[in-house]
C-alpha cells in the first residue's frame, strides 16, 4: 500500500467515524448510521474526483464502501461508551482534515500538475464531507463555528504542494503537510485560535447617501 493510498483509506475511515458520530448524537438506526458514515466518508472524494473529471475512486475501488460500512457498525455497537461524542467528533474531524487535504492536493496536482488546483482540491476534499455530514444531521456546521477550519486545510494543502514543487520525497512531503494541518486545527480546537470577526455598525439612513 502506498503512502497516498493510506491516507485516502485513513481519510475516509476518519471522515466516515465522524459521521456513524453524528448518527449516534441523534440517536438514529443502524441505516442512518451507515447512511451518514457512507456519505461523509467518500463525500469530499467525490465532490474531488467529478471537479478533476477522474473516475470516481469509490466507484472504482469498492472497498471504501466496506470502510465506511464496517466504521459505522463499530460506531453504532460502542458509540454509547463515549462520554463526550461531539468532542470526539471534531478532533477526528481534525484528523480527517490534515490526511485529505494531503490526498486532495496529491490528485490534484497529479490530474492536472497545478500548484494552484492542487491546493484548491485539497481544501475542497477536506472540507465537503464534513458540510455533507452536519447538514444531514442537522448539526452546528464545523464551518461556522469560531475556530480556524478551513485554513487549517489550506495551510496542510499549499505546504504538502510547497514540498512536492520542490521536489521533497512524497512522504516528507505528505508528513509536512498533514502535520501543517493538524498543528493548526488541533491548536485552534485547543485554544481557540480563530480570526477577527466582523464587527457591524449602523447602517446610513436613506436620505444621507448621495
Amino acid at each position: 500500500m502506498t503512502i497516498l493510498e493510506l491516507l485516502d483509506y485513513t481519510g475516509v475511515a476518519v471522515f466516515a467515524a465522524t459521521g456513524a458520530l453524528s448518527a449516534s448524537r441523534k440517536q438514529l438506526d443502524i441505516i442512518g448510521f451507515l447512511f451518514l458514515a457512507a456519505a461523509t466518508g467518500i463525500g469530499g472524494g467525490t465532490f474531488r474526483d467529478v471537479i478533476l473529471g477522474i473516475p470516481v475512486f469509490w466507484v472504482v475501488n469498492p472497498t471504501y464502501l466496506i470502510v465506511c460500512v464496517t466504521v459505522a457498525l463499530v460506531v453504532f455497537v460502542l458509540a454509547h461508551r463515549i462520554e463526550s461524542r461531539y468532542r470526539l467528533l471534531l478532533w477526528l474531524d481534525a484528523m480527517g482534515v490534515s490526511a485529505y487535504c494531503v490526498m486532495g492536493a496529491a490528485k490534484g496536482y497529479a490530474a492536472t500538475g497545478s500548484p494552484t488546483v492542487a491546493i484548491t482540491t485539497g481544501v475542497l476534499t477536506a472540507s465537503f464531507g464534513g458540510i455533507i455530514r452536519d447538514l444531514l444531521a442537522n448539526e452546528p456546521s464545523v464551518l461556522l463555528r469560531p475556530e480556524v477550519y478551513i485554513t487549517a486545510a489550506l495551510i496542510g494543502a499549499a505546504a504538502f504542494t510547497g514540498a512536492t514543487v520542490a521536489e521533497a520525497p512524497l512522504w516528507v512531503a505528505s508528513a509536512i503537510g498533514m502535520g501543517a494541518a493538524f498543528i493548526v486545527r488541533g491548536g485552534a480546537l485547543r485554544f481557540g485560535w480563530r480570526f477577527p470577526v466582523y464587527k457591524p455598525r449602523p447602517g446610513r439612513h436613506p436620505d444621507d447617501v448621495m
